[in-house]
């Protein structure tokens, strides 16, 4: 062997062990730096000597950007659910039904239940082949690459005593740090928050690009093994095993003798899972012995050997210190209670949410009252209810603001809605600049200037509206003066402030931050007015007329565009050569030979892909649905059509479609 090849074995060796050391044992034995350096050493030889690649090199954890779509493959062993307990009264009765069936001794496994993404992982020669989904239970989806990029999961085992194939399953979990900090960053963007750290996993995993479910740093745990030459017959020894072999097992796995050990496990974890690092929601009870497991059986829907206990959504008493108001971009004003800091679910909790007047009267609050606050997988931790037992009688009640807290302006609440707003849209700063952070967003104007960057310049007198934007090169000298601005910084937003002209009018119509008017919404408007003049001439009986446009929408479109700043602000970006009107090209394109329809868009595509395949029909007149209904008119379907898609289709009589019958209904 040459040593270049020599070279690069020791490297990756290395560096696989230092990776298992530092997200499976979490006992790091170099530093980052050193760790970079040695990536740094490893990914140059493999550049310069590209013979020597190997796809299980730790250089290849972080994905290629190659977009994909996700085949749909069979379980070998079906992946089925487990049937919930709520009480220690329902543990017992399972643990009686258990008893009763083997009518010999018996051991039980207990784990905590990850609140995450079922995974399946294979293994050939240990190596890892392929990484499954849950999917159906019967088949799920393919999402080996993105799996690959999971620093937790081995690419190659440990050892040399793992059998030639089997089958691993357990969890794919966004630790609460991560996951918080994800939505940081999509409130900055104002994209939609993700409710919990299990729909953040979900959807990152299902995401086309593995760099990016790189990025998100997903961690894993694994806790069942199936196959033909396993190393024992108890699960227990086999999950030992398998740590063995580089898998993440959790600590917290416990062989227990009797229902007195597995409540004193229940009970311990029920008050220690909130400073764990990932989202738990109860306890999962499995029999060991194999033989044991096989002899119980299933139901058609759940193993007899084995059931969950879910916890009550997690708790805690604080006290409320005092109740502030947050004014949103759209004027929305929002309560927020303030908290003696508690520990909740893995993080410190400050905050909760009180959600509109109506709450706050329901809870019959009064300042330092104590509180229950509760965080069941939400983003923030809301006030369940009031210990009213230990309420002082001096405590002030809490009543709803009537003035902005901002600006001072005298709120308003529509007829039958629950949330107030300011009115002042056009001087409230809240609303001046969050309009503007709206405007710069990814999915709107896409400019290169954050939360920070737009609240500095509105303080210095730079930015008043958005149309300001576009003459801030005119302030190049006077801005470069500022802390933490250079050369290049300022240059990178200018170039994108000047690119942003290019955006196309639905996008920029969007950015204007219209009350109601989403991204779907601004997209109907555009096609239906295709210039900025006919929309603000349209009355509201003309509007209402456009598909998905309601009353509330409408009338939102007339008041704003009855303001005369909002109509002075269109001319100032007319002028700077913002995109007002749709192209030629793309009026031309439009058709109705789609008018009226709805159609479900499943399975995996040769001609176009699924995004391309939506945009037709939306450039068609049609509209897309993610759900099959009774109001479907057609499914367009791929290979891998879902079953459970193809099965409602087929129940309600839905006509299914391939790629050349639909691509020949609009041409």
């Amino acid at each position: 062997m040459d040593s270049v090849k020599q070279q690069i074995d020791q490297l990756r060796d290395e560096l696989n062990r230092h990776n298992y050391d530092y997200y499976v044992l979490a006992n790091p034995t170099i530093s980052d730096y050193e760790f970079d350096q040695k990536m740094k050493a490893l990914t140059e030889l493999e550049e310069a000597h590209p013979d020597y690649f190997d796809p299980n090199s730790p250089t290849q954890r972080v994905g290629s950007d190659i977009n994909k779509t996700f085949a749909q493959v069979r379980h070998e062993y079906p992946m089925l659910s487990l049937g919930n307990t709520y009480s220690r009264e329902e543990v017992s009765e399972f643990y009686e039904r258990v008893r009763k069936g083997l009518n010999t001794d018996f051991e039980m496994v207990c784990e905590l239940k990850y609140d995450g993404v079922s995974i399946s992982l294979i293994y050939t020669d240990g190596e890892l082949t392929q990484a499954i989904t849950r999917g159906d239970g019967v088949q799920g989806d393919d999402v080996t690459a993105n799996v690959r990029t999971i620093r937790s999961i081995p690419l190659k085992l440990q050892g040399n005593d793992y059998p030639n194939r089997f089958e691993i399953r357990g969890e794919i979990l966004m630790p609460w740090a991560v996951f918080d900090k994800l939505n940081e960053e999509r409130a900055e963007q104002e994209e939609q928050l993700f409710a919990n750290p299990r729909n953040a996993c979900a959807g990152t995993l299902k995401q086309q690009d593995p760099k990016i479910v790189a990025s998100r740093k997903l961690d894993s745990y694994l806790y069942y093994m199936l196959g033909e030459d396993l190393p024992a017959d108890g699960h227990y020894e086999n999950l030992m095993k398998a740590r063995e072999w580089g898998f993440k097992i959790s600590d917290a796995t416990k062989k227990c003798k009797s229902l007195d050990e597995i409540f004193d496990f229940i009970d311990y974890w029920d008050a220690e899972r909130k400073n764990l690092p990932v989202a738990t929601d109860g306890i999962v009870l499995k029999v060991n012995s194999l033989l044991q497991q096989r002899n119980l059986g299933s139901t058609s829907k759940f193993p007899r050997w084995a059931i969950s206990y879910k916890f009550q959504a997690e708790k805690a008493l604080t006290r409320l210190l005092s109740v502030s108001y947050q004014v949103g971009r759209t004027g929305a004003v929002t309560p927020v209670a303030n908290l003696e800091p508690v520990k909740l679910s893995g993080t410190t909790v400050r905050r909760a949410s009180l959600y509109n007047e109506d709450y706050i009267n329901q809870l019959d609050l009064h300042i330092n009252d104590m509180v229950y606050v509760e965080k069941g997988g939400e983003i923030i931790p809301k006030i369940t209810a009031v210990e009213t037992s230990k309420r002082d009688l001096f405590n002030q009640k809490v009543y709803f603001i009537q003035n902005c807290p901002e600006c001072g302006a005298s709120l308003t609440k529509a007829e039958g809605e629950a949330i107030f707003y300011c009115p002042n849209d056009v001087h409230c700063p809240p609303q001046i600049k969050g309009k503007m952070e709206h405007f710069v967003t990814r999915k709107a104007m896409n400019i290169q200037c954050g939360p920070e960057t737009i609240e500095q310049l509105y303080n210095a007198g730079f930015l008043h509206n958005v149309s300001d934007l576009y003459i801030l090169y005119s302030k190049s000298s006077l801005i470069k003066k500022m802390e933490g601005w250079g050369e290049r910084s300022l240059q990178i937003l200018l170039d994108s402030i000047n690119k942003s002209k290019e955006v196309p009018y639905e996008r920029v119509l969007y950015a204007l931050g219209i009350r109601y008017v989403g991204e779907t919404v601004a997209k109907k408007l555009a096609k239906t007015y295709t210039n900025i003049d006919s929309l603000m001439a349209a009355t509201y009986e003309e509007l209402i007329e456009v598909e998905e446009i309601g009353g509330k929408i409408a009338q939102s479109i007339i008041n704003h565009f009855e303001k005369e700043e909002n109509r002075i602000l269109i001319k100032q970006l007319k002028a700077r050569g913002l995109q007002f009107e749709l192209s030629e090209d793309i009026i031309s394109q439009q058709t109705d030979k789609l008018k009226g329809l709805i159609i479900v868009i499943s399975g995996t595509f040769e001609k176009h892909s699924r995004d391309e395949y939506k945009a037709l029909i939306e450039q068609n007149g049609g509209k897309n649905s993610g759900s099959i209904s009774s109001k479907t008119s057609y499914v367009l379907a791929g290979e891998n059509m879902g079953p459970a898609k193809l099965e409602k289709a087929n129940s309600l009589g839905i006509k299914i479609i391939n790629e050349d019958e639909f691509l020949e209904m609009i041409q």
